[in-house]
């Protein structure tokens, strides 16, 4: 029963989201509600701050531009956590490209920028953990991120990854054990 009223609120929210005369303070909220964890879920991909609240920024951008399309086909958080991995992923690699590294490389070097990151609050099992992840291929990353991190469903991760959930648990599974090892040898 609760989440045919959560689908009703939604569907509620939609319509002010998309009339053009609530638009403005419909988006003012859905920022707040939902800014902290989409800068969590970007910040966890792009590592830094900064470009972290650039790439926040330009999510929202896109999903005020694109709200008026927006079908209801999936939640509303899981469009906008596909909006935000797919700006996250994109100017990871705009910003590979720049410096000329592979992404493998830009993951060591951002990796080892947190050190200095006056915003980074993690001691160093998280550093060593950041170290790990920044050696599992994209998707492991992502789904690992989503899950350990968010404690994101894999019907949710699903949504977001457009994967299905068998090949996400066996992406999560590698991630963990690949990550165990990494923490295991160093």
């Amino acid at each position: 029963m609760e989440n045919d009223t959560t689908l009703v609120a939604e569907e509620d929210f939609l319509v002010l989201l998309q009339d053009p005369a609530t638009r403005d303070k419909a988006f003012e909220e859905l920022v707040s509600n939902y800014q902290e964890r989409l800068y969590w879920h970007i910040r966890r991909i792009v590592l830094d701050h900064d470009d972290t609240d650039d790439v926040l920024q330009n999510t929202f951008i896109k999903v005020f531009r694109n709200i008026g399309g927006f079908k209801g086909d999936s939640k509303l958080y899981s469009w906008m956590y596909r909006i935000a991995t797919n700006e996250s992923l994109s100017f990871l690699k705009q910003k590979s490209r720049k410096l000329g590294v592979g992404s493998l490389e830009l993951q060591e070097k951002l990796v080892e920028q947190l050190e200095s990151d006056v915003y980074f609050e993690g001691d160093e099992i998280q550093l060593k953990l950041q170290q790990a992840l920044a050696q599992l291929p994209e998707k492991q990353k992502l789904v690992f991120n989503m899950k350990y991190y968010q404690n994101m469903k894999y019907d949710d991760i699903s949504a977001v990854l457009g994967t299905s959930v068998g090949a996400l648990k066996t992406s999560y599974h590698h991630a963990v054990k690949k990550i165990e090892a990494f923490l295991t040898t160093e």
